[in-house]
């Protein structure tokens, strides 16, 4: 399925700037369609003639049964058909005449809105608000007054003062019109009210009727915070002034409302606001929970790593005090996969999910390894490609992994004074990570089998490979000489 943008740049001749007008549009016209109970349709005039006129976007409404059960974008019209979009193309004003038209076995009523960014601008495109008459709605206060803000809407659409300008931070044209809607007029009376927009008002405190109130003033008292309750006033405000105002949230007797303003200028004549609202207590309740889980998991891998630091530091004191120098080299093994794991614990620590940046890791432990080869012999490391971002419970167990290979590769690929390098390459694909640690040094003895190894830290590599990691371990010679470890990870 083609994109609005692609199917505007294929058909027709528009700028950046008004197919950025289009876009916003369609990101905020549900709230049409809602308050229309009518299926919306963008169709443009195709640079072909023999073409006629393109749909390129659609949208079905929440609050009524659709007219169209298959999807119309692409889809061509001209001539007869296309009567009504050429009206109003041609005259710049919305269409409302004709009869009913059938859609398969679904009537429906036609309607046809210009879109403007300007009163002084072309029409950039045309509206469709196609209506199913198969379940036209018994008049009622709340359809009553849902269209009638829907022609106020669709009017602006034409003047081009709807969609209102996309504010920083706003992806979403929530809260919706099935989460609760005031009507005002331009004095900031309640003119209507939905159920569900009362019933979150009841939650913050309000107890009588809202019809014929000032809503900014009954908000603003009952806002917990003074500050809160004087900035959702002026937000009403300024959307009876004609601007648009940013979302805001309202918070009072443990409760949270989230309210957006919009105004209402058909013609460029105030005629009041609509305010749409959402209860979000439990969505904020959950949010607060979470950052709570969030701040505790941080703060456990903060003294898991402290701990753990304290542990290696323990062993270094302890490897200074012992004599045999095998003893000693054991504890000073013992401290750097100690700090190794640290490092992991300590990115979390600072992370707001259970995920680790791993190359800096990784960087971190090919420093260490480098250090502890530089007093016999000099040897490089060097990494390529990337990690990315990995899982803690791959993290842990692949950050001993590397560890023991590159202090393998450090100390025994080449002798005292010798120089070399040793090259960790990363290679991540759909669902695997592939790491390999290659070195151009003496190579491995005859007959090696990793298995059969009886080296402590070519034991834990294997078992962590293979085990904790659920991959698969070889070391092998590499061509051309030295030796190369192959680590390969499922990341499914």
């Amino acid at each position: 399925m083609s994109t609005l943008r692609d199917l505007l740049s294929a058909h027709t001749d528009l700028d950046e700037d008004q197919v950025d007008h289009l876009h916003l549009l369609a990101a905020e016209w549900q709230l049409l369609s809602d308050l229309s109970f009518a299926d919306l349709l963008m169709w443009v005039r195709a640079r072909d003639p023999e073409v006629g006129y393109i749909c390129v976007a659609q949208v079905r409404p929440t609050t009524g049964m659709t007219a169209y059960y298959d999807d119309q974008v692409a889809r061509t019209l001209r001539g007869e058909d296309a009567a009504h979009l050429t009206a109003a193309y041609a005259e710049g004003r919305i269409w409302r005449e004709g009869d009913p038209v059938w859609f398969g076995d679904t009537p429906a009523r036609h309607e046809a809105i210009p879109v403007r960014r300007t009163p002084d601008e072309p029409v950039l495109a045309v509206i469709a608000r196609d209506t199913n008459l198969m379940t036209v709605r018994s008049p009622s206060r709340l359809e009553s007054n849902y269209l009638n803000i829907a022609d106020d809407l669709a009017q602006m659409v034409t003047d081009g003062t709807f969609p209102p300008p996309r504010l920083p931070g706003e992806t979403t044209t929530a809260p919706r019109v099935g989460d609760g809607l005031i009507r005002l007029d331009a004095a900031g009376k309640v003119k209507y009210i939905s159920p569900n927009a009362l019933s979150a008002y009841r939650r913050l405190g309000v107890s009588g009727h809202l019809l014929g109130e000032d809503i900014a003033a009954i908000t603003g008292h009952l806002a917990d915070d003074p500050f809160d309750g004087g900035d959702a006033v002026a937000r009403i405000n300024s959307a009876l002034r004609g601007d648009s105002p940013p979302r805001k949230e309202i918070e009072a007797r443990g409760a949270t409302v989230l309210m957006r303003a919009l105004p209402l200028r058909p013609v460029g004549s105030p005629a009041g606001a609509l305010i749409l609202v959402r209860d979000v207590t439990e969505v904020r309740r959950r949010d607060r929970a979470l950052m709570t889980k969030d701040a505790t998991i941080r703060e456990i891998h903060h003294r898991v790593k402290n701990n753990l630091q304290t542990v290696a530091a323990l062993l270094r004191l302890q490897a200074r005090r012992v004599g045999a120098p095998q003893a000693r080299a054991a504890l000073e093994e013992s401290v750097r996969r100690v700090a190794s794991i640290a490092l992991v614990h300590e990115t979390l620590s600072h992370s707001s999910d259970e995920a680790v940046a791993f190359d800096e890791i990784v960087d971190r432990i090919s420093s260490m390894a480098a250090e502890v080869a530089a007093a016999e012999s000099s040897v490089r490391l060097r990494r390529e490609g990337g990690f990315g971002v990995l899982p803690a419970e791959v993290a842990t167990p692949l950050v001993m992994v590397l560890n023991e290979l590159l202090q393998n590769a450090v100390e025994h690929a080449y002798g005292p004074g010798e120089t070399g390098e040793v090259i960790l390459s990363v290679d991540r694909g759909p669902g695997e990570l592939r790491v390999t640690v290659s070195d151009t040094g003496r190579g491995l003895p005859d007959n090696f089998r990793i298995e059969h190894s009886q080296r402590l830290g070519l034991q834990i590599v294997r078992t962590l490979a293979t085990g904790e990691l659920r991959g698969t371990i070889d070391l092998r010679p590499r061509e051309g000489g030295g030796t190369e470890a192959v680590v390969v990870v499922p990341l499914a």
